[in-house]
């Protein structure tokens, strides 16, 4: 049995959240749904990166009424009203994660197992403010992915296979939660 203050907290979870929602669908002339509230929940209690596909999922462990086109929509709303933001890691899929307050993160991405990695650096963003100023820009936003081998990868690599750097670009396989 949850104690009263364990509950209180549970209604107070996401309360900002889920106001700026509301308000977002209704000025856009839709309407509060079980389905829609459902996924809000669901995505604001994830903190991974997830695909539309990945938080179908996570879904339909909930509720298999849910249709992939509800949560694929939803996800779209969430990005417009400002709670959702889209970020692409090379490997042909987008990805949704939290953007309500929460800083700003760049990511270095593992190109072998699919690793990522949210890091800050004021030193970076101090460099993109005077390269943007240098040609008389205001920078509005960037996105910063940086592709690697991560440590562990590292380790597992065969001497016998170098990592040869290319022009091309690089292979990734991000990992999800699809299934789990």
């Amino acid at each position: 049995m949850l104690k009263l203050e364990d509950m209180a907290k549970k209604i107070e979870e996401f309360k900002n959240e889920k106001e700026i929602f509301l308000e977002h669908i209704q000025k856009a002339g839709l309407r509060r749904t079980a389905q829609r509230d459902l996924i809000l929940e669901i995505f604001l209690r994830t903190e991974e990166h997830l695909t539309s596909e990945d938080l179908y999922w996570l879904v339909q462990k909930e509720d298999p009424s849910v249709g992939h086109t509800t949560v694929y929509r939803t996800l779209k709303l969430l990005t417009e009203a400002g709670l959702a933001r889209e970020v692409r890691f090379g490997d042909n899929k987008t990805y949704y994660e939290h953007h309500y307050n929460h800083e700003h993160h760049d990511h270095i991405i593992c190109t072998e197992c699919g690793k990522v990695v949210e890091f800050f650096s004021p030193e970076i963003e101090s460099m993109q403010d005077a390269v943007a100023h240098k040609f008389g820009f205001i920078p509005t936003h960037h996105s910063l992915r940086l592709w690697g081998v991560c440590e562990d990868c590292q380790h597992k690599a065969n001497e016998s296979h170098p990592t040869m750097a290319s022009g091309a670009q690089p292979r990734v396989r991000v990992k999800t939660i699809a299934g789990n």
